[in-house]
């Protein structure tokens, strides 16, 4: 057993389903009922009294009535021939007449019996089978009428169909929506009637019926004027909602606006119209994520639906189908309507049993029969008439194209695109039971509709006061915000007007409207994987202000072709894949950078094969170059020889085994980083020795075997990195280098450090962490008296000599895992390692006198701060570094 609501969704779905069936075919519904109940008729009628009566014919008297050519053959006895009466002997003849006819000696079963077999024997088919016949025809007809909505392969679809056409006229955006149209095309026709009349209207002519105006601005932006737009809290299980409003609040709605749309109210627009255009219904957050998963809904049934017509040809084939069955069925029918007689002749084999050959039957029900059978061929025939009519709308019409004709005349609603194949079909049919139902789908097609809806979702999420909140200051003391992952750019946003740095990440649709303007601050952006789209109005404002510019992309394709437009620009960071697979003749895909004229800072992170050509373009103004290329070798670097502004060059990663010949032509270099590649020799630091400007060289994490003695030419040299590379012996003439302020040589093979390291007066800084030096010379101490950093943990000293009290600068010492057994006492005498400038361990600290702990740890809570317990873990890509001294370290580089 099942209850009652379970028959809910299919009493829900049948009433849907009308939606879709056009005039004719309700008509030819009704029709087909009709000929189902003249069929039933007829069935009833011959089940309940369908029989033929009979009466046998004597042959002498039918052979010698045949003669008489005015006789009819249904006549079985006449006057002249009857035999004579039989008059009884008591009964006189003149009081009564002598009985007529003939005796037929046949008793009352052998009459029933004739006539069952004459019914089978002399009626004809179509007397006996018409009623039946005629309503499997009627049953197959039902059949066939809505096949169309139930075959597997389409009803899917019209179901789906339907529920989104349901929720679209639920859904509160669309009063929304089709009030913002109205309104739109409002103040369009207002200007258009102001430009026409402004020449010849009277002063007075703009202030008519304010009443009429207020009444028919309040009906459309508040939505009281129709049921569609009140929305219900609960929905009850026994009574499921409808698919679509009622037609006729669908028709005032739409009529009104209809009425504004062709400016049938020309004196009550303006006043209204103008002052509150945005006196619509507000949505809230359940309701806008509603409608923006409903847009997402109908965006994928568009596309699954466009791709195919099977609903377009099972249509077709089901109404050709009809109009041929009713072809044959009137081709068959017609012919049978000269059948249905009253009388027929009989001639049964039973004359043994009955002792007659011939007998004359009446069938009582065949003037009924041939009623009933011209009232179903009229309706076969008016089903016909509708199914030519179908079929000939279906061939002459575009059904498979669909174009909202009516809404592109409204401003706001002129996107809806152009639909096609099934999804076109079916809003074809919707039109032909109601067009504003069309319409409602169509705002969740047109793409502007959409654009509005993020935009008051965004307007209520992040509004100014929240993004003012998002705003943080960083220590350069410029005010930055980061929004991730947002379907478009808040309108908000271009209400702070003092924000500097802007991070968009992962945007959808981000676009920079003429509002930018009002950003007056804004001189650097970051676009992380976001194709960010700029209106010419906005264009303008960008090139003008923005400084700074970092992309970051997947392909060379996302980058905005307005990016090469900006002439302010001076940072430009691109990080993504810029190289294709075409060889190295084409590894740049980005464009030309001619526009970039103020470019002074280009940095790459991508996977170049070549130095691009492009870059001479910029070579008059760029002054700093780094390419990061994330392990892919750099094959050709001749382009470099044309950029001799530059002053910073880095190309980390790149894979390089010797120092590039291309350099020579950078006079002008000051700074030269080639870390994480694969040098192995630097014979060609000699090469070198005309960059008189080059006072910063880092070669860390590559291979280098041996420090040339050549290495004595870069006189200008302040700063030399050798990290992290397989140096076993340190030449003399790296001490010849007198400007020489900070030297990191960590993570190398090292065992000895020569005495010649006093030559280096202006030394600073000394990194030596990582290695195998056993002692330091004296000479160190006594030489490099402006020594400030020096690092030597992670070795084998055994011993530190009390020299070391001359380093009176020195503010950090790191003595962390060594073979050290105690400390001297002179360490005491560097005034500058005191609040946590020594870094050893605890126990080894307790080695020192009590005065000198407390001297060193006077600024510190505890000791503890100076051990190793208590120092930050050292970082994987640094082994040899504490964070502390690299901070430290970077203070005092930008100090030097």
């Amino acid at each position: 057993m099942f209850s009652l609501s379970e028959l809910a969704p299919l009493n829900q779905h049948q009433s849907r389903s009308k939606l879709l069936k056009p005039w004719w075919e309700v008509f030819m519904d009704y029709l087909v009922v009709l000929m189902l109940m003249v069929s039933v008729l007829a069935c009833t009628e011959q089940l309940s009294r369908d029989r033929v009566v009979c009466i046998p014919t004597d042959p002498l008297v039918t052979a010698n009535t045949s003669n008489h050519s005015t006789s009819t053959g249904n006549e079985a006895l006449t006057p002249s021939s009857k035999p004579p009466a039989y008059v009884p002997h008591n009964i006189s003849p003149s009081l009564h007449s002598p009985p007529r006819g003939r005796r037929t000696h046949l008793a009352y079963q052998q009459y029933i019996y004739i006539s069952q077999v004459c019914y089978h024997v002399a009626l004809p088919w179509c007397s006996r089978f018409f009623p039946y016949i005629a309503m499997l025809q009627s049953l197959v007809l039902v059949a066939s009428g809505s096949f169309w909505l139930h075959f597997p392969h389409t009803s899917s679809r019209i179901e789906h169909f339907l529920a989104i056409l349901a929720k679209c006229c639920e859904s509160p955006w669309t009063s929304q929506a089709l009030s913002h149209a109205a309104q739109q095309e409002s103040i369009h026709d207002k200007e258009m009637v102001e430009e026409k009349q402004l020449p010849q209207a009277p002063p007075s002519s703009s202030s008519s019926s304010p009443p009429v105006s207020l009444t028919r601005q309040t009906s459309i932006d508040s939505g009281t004027d129709s049921p569609l737009f009140k929305r219900s809290n609960g929905v009850s299980l026994a009574h499921p909602p409808s698919p679509c409003p009622s037609t006729l609040s669908c028709n005032s709605t739409m009529s009104s606006i209809s009425l504004e749309s062709q400016g049938h109210y020309p004196s009550s627009k303006p006043s209204i119209m103008v002052d509150s255009p945005r006196q619509v219904i507000s949505l809230d957050k359940s309701d806008g994520e509603q409608a923006r998963a409903l847009f997402e809904r109908v965006r994928k049934f568009r596309s699954h639906c466009e791709n195919s017509d099977v609903i377009y040809k099972v249509y077709l084939a089901q109404t050709v189908f009809k109009l041929l069955l009713v072809t044959v069925i009137l081709s068959y029918t017609i012919p049978l309507l000269s059948s249905l007689s009253f009388t027929h002749t009989c001639h049964p084999e039973e004359q043994a049993l009955v002792g007659y050959t011939t007998f004359e039957c009446i069938h009582v029900l065949s003037s009924l029969l041939r009623k009933l059978l011209v009232a179903y061929l009229t309706l076969l025939g008016l089903y016909g008439l509708l199914n030519f009519y179908t079929l000939s709308w279906i061939l002459h019409s575009s059904l498979r194209q669909y174009s909202f004709h009516s809404l592109k005349e409204l401003c706001s609603l002129r996107d809806v695109p152009d639909l096609r194949n099934d999804l076109a079909f079916l809003l074809h049919m919707l039109d032909q039971y109601d067009p504003l139902l069309a319409q409602r789908l169509s705002v969740f097609l047109s793409p502007v509709s959409e654009s509005r809806l993020l935009e008051e979702s965004l307007e209520r999420r992040w509004g100014e006061e929240k993004l003012r909140a998002m705003t943080s200051v960083d220590a350069e003391g410029c005010s930055r915000l980061q929004l991730v992952a947002l379907p478009r750019l808040p309108p908000a946003l271009y209400t702070l007007s003092q924000l500097q740095v802007l991070k968009l990440e992962l945007i959808t649709d981000a676009r920079f409207t003429a509002q930018v303007a009002n950003m007056t601050s804004l001189r650097e952006l970051h676009l992380y994987h976001c194709t960010a789209a700029v209106d010419p109005s906005a264009l303008g404002v960008l090139q003008e202000r923005l400084e700074v510019l970092h992309l970051t992309f997947t392909q060379a394709s996302e980058i905005p072709s307005w990016v090469l437009s900006l002439r302010s620009l001076h940072e430009l960071h691109l990080s993504g894949r810029l190289c294709s697979e075409g060889g190295v003749g084409r590894s740049w895909a980005l464009g030309s950078l001619r526009q970039l004229r103020h470019l002074r800072v280009l940095v790459i992170r991508g996977m170049l094969q070549r130095i691009p050509g492009e870059l001479c373009e910029v070579a008059g103004s760029l002054v700093r170059l780094e390419i990061f290329n994330e392990g892919t070798r750099l094959l050709v670097l001749t382009g470099l020889k044309r950029m001799v502004d530059l002053t910073e060059l880095l190309l980390q990663d790149c894979r390089l085994e010797r120092l590039p010949s291309a350099l020579l032509a950078l006079t002008n270099l000051r700074t030269l980083d080639l870390q994480h590649n694969n040098l192995r020799t630097l014979e060609e630091l000699l090469s070198l020795a005309h960059l008189r400007r080059l006072s910063c060289l880092r070669l860390a994490y590559n291979r280098v075997l041996a420090l040339p003695a050549s290495v004595g030419v870069l006189r200008g040299l302040e700063l030399l990195d050798l990290s992290n590379n397989q140096l076993q012996t340190l030449p003399p003439a790296l001490f010849t280098l007198r400007r020489l302020r900070r030297l990191l040589l960590a993570g190398n093979l090292l065992e000895v450090l020569p005495v010649e390291v006093k030559g280096l007066q202006l030394l600073t800084e000394l990194d030596l962490s990582g290695n195998r030096v056993e002692s330091l010379p004296p000479q160190l101490f006594s030489g490099c008296l402006e020594l400030r950093i020096l690092n030597v943990a992670h070795n084998s000293l055994s011993s530190l000599p009390s020299g070391i009290a001359a380093l009176s600068q020195l503010c950090r010492l790191d003595l962390r895992s060594n073979s050290l057994e105690e400390l001297p006492a002179e360490l005491g005498c560097c005034s500058g390692l005191h609040g946590g400038g020594l870094l050893v361990e605890d126990w080894l600290f307790l080695s020192l006198p009590l005065q000198v702990r407390d001297f060193l740890s006077r600024s510190c809570p505890s000791s503890g701060a100076y051990s190793e317990g208590h120092s930050r873990p050292e970082s994987d890509s640094f082994p040899y570094f504490s964070p502390t001294q690299w901070s430290f370290s970077s203070a005092l580089e930008s100090q030097i």
